[in-house]
């Protein structure tokens, strides 16, 4: 068996295609734009901070990620936490990066969708100028919201432009990816990519929604079709690709720890799963502490280490 080390994967250049920007917030960053935008929180040292992040299941999870997110309140926020991310990318020997953001979580909040994207594509200009790292940016509609809010979002969006795509995420449970059908519809008619999470917590049929009414190019998590033989086969066939989170999935209760993760199951059933951090501020790791850990927790080999990078699949061509 193979022991991976983290200096060793950080030698192999590396591709993120599934990571929250939101959720690469950390403690010290977190608690510095507190006290910079006079935000009162429940917690005011790391070590408070560390020990309410830790989670049950996703709502537990969104329930404290919606609360940090109160912190970011300006232009200057999103491009601080934003460049920490890249600096981040740099450091582990990632060259590309596709990063999420949650407009409706400003905006809720009052915080102007420009101001939001202005500060992250600020940060993406400078780390691929400072540190050669290249990014794209595709925001999630977040299901849990009114369906009707994400269209108008989207043609504001467009107006704005700079995104290469769109997501789905947050709550999945009885929140299934076909009521979003019109709003991808019409990103799809302008040209956008999409993407959609599914197969997390929600059921198997939750992929099958994305892929046939939303008409996805990629599924984020998935780790769930493994509950459908018809859906596997299909996934062989087609080569969708799986941005499969291993921290992510073991912190939410997907899977009881790293030794029981499907993702070296789902690598020999020949699907196209990548690897990714998600939430990595939360969960514990970013994407080399990801692939190292569950590495050497399901023995996989150094092989398969590069068949999941050789896999990636970026919206940007």
């Amino acid at each position: 068996m193979n022991v991976f080390e983290i200096e060793q994967l950080k030698k192999i250049p590396k591709v993120e295609l599934h990571v929250h920007i939101e959720g690469t917030l950390e403690p010290d960053l977190l608690l510095k734009l507190a006290e910079r935008n006079g935000v009162s929180l429940p917690y005011n040292d790391l070590e408070s901070v560390r020990e309410v992040f830790r989670f049950q299941d996703l709502q537990g999870f969104l329930n404290v990620y919606y609360s940090a997110s109160k912190c970011l309140q300006k232009e200057q926020d999103f491009y601080d936490l934003t460049l920490a991310y890249l600096r981040k990318c740099k450091e582990e020997n990632i060259v590309y990066t596709e990063i999420f953001f949650d407009p409706q979580t400003h905006i809720a909040r009052g915080i102007a969708l420009e101001e939001v994207m202005a500060g992250i594509f600020a940060a993406r200009s400078e780390a691929e100028a400072r540190f050669g790292v290249r990014s794209q940016v595709i925001p999630c509609f977040e299901r849990d919201r009114p369906v009707g809010d994400s269209l108008p979002l989207l043609k504001t969006m467009e107006r704005i432009g700079g995104i290469v795509g769109i997501g789905l995420d947050s709550a999945e449970r009885d929140n299934p990816p076909s009521i979003f059908n019109e709003t991808f519809a019409y990103a799809r008619s302008i040209g956008l990519h999409c993407v959609a999470h599914a197969g997390e917590e929600g059921p198997p049929e939750y992929i099958a929604e994305a892929l046939d009414i939303l008409a996805v190019e990629r599924i984020d998590h998935g780790v769930r079709a493994m509950e459908s033989t018809a859906l596997m086969q299909r996934l062989q066939v087609e080569q969708t690709p799986l941005t499969v989170c291993p921290f992510s999935n073991v912190a939410l209760g997907v899977f009881e720890d790293l030794a029981c993760h499907n993702v070296g199951k789902l690598l020999e059933a020949g699907l196209k799963v990548t690897i990714n951090s998600d939430d990595p501020a939360y969960f514990g790791g970013y994407l080399t502490a990801n692939i190292v850990d569950t590495w050497n927790a399901l023995g996989l080999s150094l092989e398969q280490v590069i068949q999941v990078q050789r896999l990636f699949v970026r919206l940007s061509g």
